[in-house]
């Protein structure tokens, strides 16, 4: 296929990156701690850590993973940790001491993480207090032979330290009870490690950097072997990208998407290592209240999130006053942005929200629209530097361009395989070093990708093809409606019929004016059969609306 779309490459952007300019992704983060070093790299809750307090509890943290725990080069080290200032130390010395992070939903229940744990067969875990008690009914049957606890204030200035700590415990009642009789503080453990060395390792970048579980949507979750040249390569061509709006070195990040979400920890926490932004944590993004409080205390350049989030701060008071002067990225991913959603986001903001996409297999940006595009085009974007794409049939075969099928992406950041799960890995890759994404899309005569919907959420009405994405753009637009989204039905005269689920923005919104809605917007086979009404969607703990789950409430129904 001709790569039309270098023709039209962002200006400043370059079409081909070398992941060889550093060694290793260690290499490329001791790098940006040096460079940056008397910057602020995170903040959280007002409390600041500076890029040389990242180097040197990072450090320590390597250090005690090689002298007291023993570990060593490859070993998996598990991180349960929301947006808080331990999670980036724990991770940076994670890797720096040449270990494997093994990133775990903090929300994880006991079941899903006995399965991780067991499967990474990871040997240590950093994990919030919060959540100890979940460790405790499985760690018998992990590998875990180190466990090292913080709590939320640990590694904030004293006394907000004390005080946040003594709220969540006592106050709050946030932290229920749990018996780990040899777990250590990770205080206790960055001081021990503080006199230790740290013996640096030959990491290469065919090491395995991340073992970065999928969410288990289709089975059982599955482990992406992310490498050391997968995620340089990542860093580099989003920092490319980014580095067109972003300022080296002055950027004012907003982390609401949790950081060991491979979204956020690429677009977040690594790529601004490597731009030397800093990164205000948004511990809980689901207090929106809250959250629009923290965005007035800083003049933030950068902003990603998904469509919900984004949705719900629109919808939040006070956040239409915020000071909007220094916001120059918008950056939507991790599932589609509704034009709804942009052009209200841009309305109030003045900012376009540019939609980039990718997968946990991919490290995961793919294809990112240029930021000089001055409205929401419903376009995924142009493949990154170094990255191409292409939409294939079943058999693998490219379909040229304004063609509808599968998909397929090719590039440095394209993940070695799952995790012992050689059977995984054949049914995505394809020879040549494509990965199927199972999105079904179309590439236009410019070279943008424009995605139609998963090929596993599509519903067939009758031999015809909806895809949820269009129903849910449509129904969005109604001012009664917050928030929506449409699965399959299953009918005895169509095979099935489109379903929809809706939260009111408007208490009195009727279903038959929501179809109404439909009807002139949509041709007779897509508009919805059936209009549910709910207080809330289902989500995953990133805000992406879980169409399974609503299929599995569906199927209960009949």
């Amino acid at each position: 296929m001709e790569k039309v779309w270098l023709k039209h490459y962002p200006t400043g952007v370059p079409e081909v990156i070398n992941p060889d300019e550093h060694d290793s992704l260690v290499d490329m983060i001791e790098g940006g701690l040096q460079r940056f070093a008397k910057q602020p790299a995170y903040e959280s809750m007002g409390c600041q850590l500076s890029f040389a307090d990242l180097d040197a509890k990072s450090r320590a943290f390597g250090a005690w993973l090689q002298n007291v725990a023993k570990l060593n080069k490859g070993d998996r080290v598990a991180i349960m940790l929301p947006n808080v200032l331990q999670y980036p130390v724990a991770l940076l010395g994670i890797l720096r001491s040449g270990m494997t992070a093994v990133n775990v939903n903090p929300l994880y229940t006991a079941r899903e993480l006995q399965h991780q744990l067991h499967d990474s067969g990871a040997k240590v875990i950093v994990i919030l207090e919060n959540f100890a008690h979940v460790l405790e009914e499985v760690i018998e049957h992990t590998d875990i032979e180190h466990t090292v606890v913080t709590g939320v204030g640990d590694l904030l200035s004293f006394p907000k330290s004390v005080v946040v700590n003594l709220a969540l415990r006592h106050v709050r009642k946030q932290v229920p009870k749990y018996s780990l009789p040899n777990a250590l503080r990770l205080k206790q453990v960055l001081r021990s490690g503080k006199f230790l060395p740290m013996t640096p390792l030959q990491v290469t970048h065919d090491d395995i950097a991340f073992l970065q579980y999928t969410g288990g949507t289709t089975g059982v979750a599955k482990g992406a072997m992310l490498t050391h040249r997968n995620m340089v390569a990542n860093v580099l061509q989003s920092a490319a990208w980014l580095s067109t709006r972003s300022e080296i070195g002055g950027s004012v990040v907003i982390a609401a998407l949790p950081l060991y979400h491979i979204f956020s920890l690429t677009a977040n926490c690594l790529t601004f290592i490597k731009l030397g932004g800093m990164n205000v944590l948004i511990a809980n993004p689901r207090d929106f209240p809250g959250f629009v409080k923290a965005l007035s205390q800083h003049r933030f350049t950068c902003f990603s999130g998904v469509n919900t989030l984004f949705n719900a701060l629109l919808h939040t008071p006070g956040f239409d006053k915020l000071d909007f002067s220094a916001l120059k990225i918008s950056l939507g991913g991790g599932m589609a942005v509704q034009k709804a959603v942009a052009d209200h986001w841009k309305k109030v903001t003045g900012n376009v929200l540019t939609q980039a996409w990718g997968l946990t297999e991919t490290s995961p940006a793919a294809c990112i629209n240029p930021f000089e595009i001055p409205e929401f085009n419903g376009s995924i974007g142009l493949p990154i530097p170094s990255t191409e794409v292409m939409a294939c049939d079943e058999a693998g075969n490219d379909l040229g361009l304004n063609q509808a099928g599968e998909i397929c992406v090719r590039g440095p950041q394209v993940m070695r395989g799952y995790w012992n799960r050689p059977d995984e890995t054949e049914k995505v890759m394809l020879p040549g070093g494509w990965l199927r994404t199972g999105d079904i899309g179309y590439i236009d005569d410019k070279g943008f990708v424009f995605l139609q919907d998963r090929k596993k959420d599509m519903i067939l009405v009758s031999g015809f093809n909806v895809y949820p994405n269009e129903v849910e753009d449509v129904v969005v637009t109604h001012p009664g409606v917050l928030e929506a989204a449409a699965v399959a039905q299953a009918d005895e005269k169509s095979g099935e019929v489109v379903a929809l689920f809706v939260v009111k923005k408007d208490p009195a919104l009727t279903a038959e004016q929501v179809l109404d809605h439909c009807r002139k917007e949509l041709t007779g086979y897509k508009v919805p059969r059936h209009v549910y009404f709910k207080t809330e969607l289902p989500k995953t703990n990133v805000g992406k609306i879980l169409r399974r789950a609503l299929r599995d409430e569906l199927a209960g129904k009949a």
